[in-house]
């Protein structure tokens, strides 16, 4: 994306950066002051020690407002800060098991499903075949029902099983 040379890397213009030479202000305060020439407006907010920020360059005049910049680019990073904390990331973790997989890997893979699942994460269930076993699904299939009533308490099947290629695949979620 290329930058017009008049606008600022941030995309906020402010006080010399303002093209319009009329623009409606805003006080610091919240009052509005009305339509000023540019250079007043940014005489106003020199001598109260703020800045003259565009905030709605798509309006007739545009809108202005005197604030503290460093402040207000502060406040906006904080709370993208904030808004980045507390939301959570949901990862797909992937379990591969094969038709002749024994009863003891099995159980093992159990556990780790259920704690992916408890963690909040989603689990993909992938069988996959070699050589000729590709010929027995069935087999493919049954485990996946298995896994799906051994993990009946904890989670739901988001996607069916499905077949691609060598593969049998299913997504199971947590329950809420």
């Amino acid at each position: 994306m290329r930058f017009r040379r008049d606008m600022p890397q941030d995309g906020v213009r402010r006080n010399e950066l303002i093209r319009a030479r009329e623009v409606r202000v805003i006080a610091a305060d919240g009052e509005q002051l009305g339509i000023l020439q540019r250079n007043d407006a940014i005489a106003l907010a020199k001598e109260a020690g703020m800045d003259l920020v565009e905030v709605a360059s798509t309006s007739e005049p545009p809108v202005c407002r005197i604030m503290d910049y460093g402040k207000f680019k502060y406040e906006q990073q904080k709370k993208k800060q904030e808004a980045k904390k507390r939301q959570s990331v949901v990862q797909i973790k992937e379990i591969k098991v094969r038709p002749k997989t024994d009863d003891h890997d099995y159980e093992t893979k159990i556990r780790h499903i259920r704690r992916f699942l408890e963690d909040g994460d989603r689990c993909k269930i992938t069988v996959f075949f070699r050589g000729r076993e590709i010929v027995h699904k069935d087999r493919g299939l049954s485990i996946l029902e298995r896994v799906v009533q051994d993990l009946a308490d904890v989670a739901k099947v988001d996607q069916e099983p499905r077949a691609e290629g060598r593969t049998l695949q299913m997504l199971l979620v947590p329950k809420k």
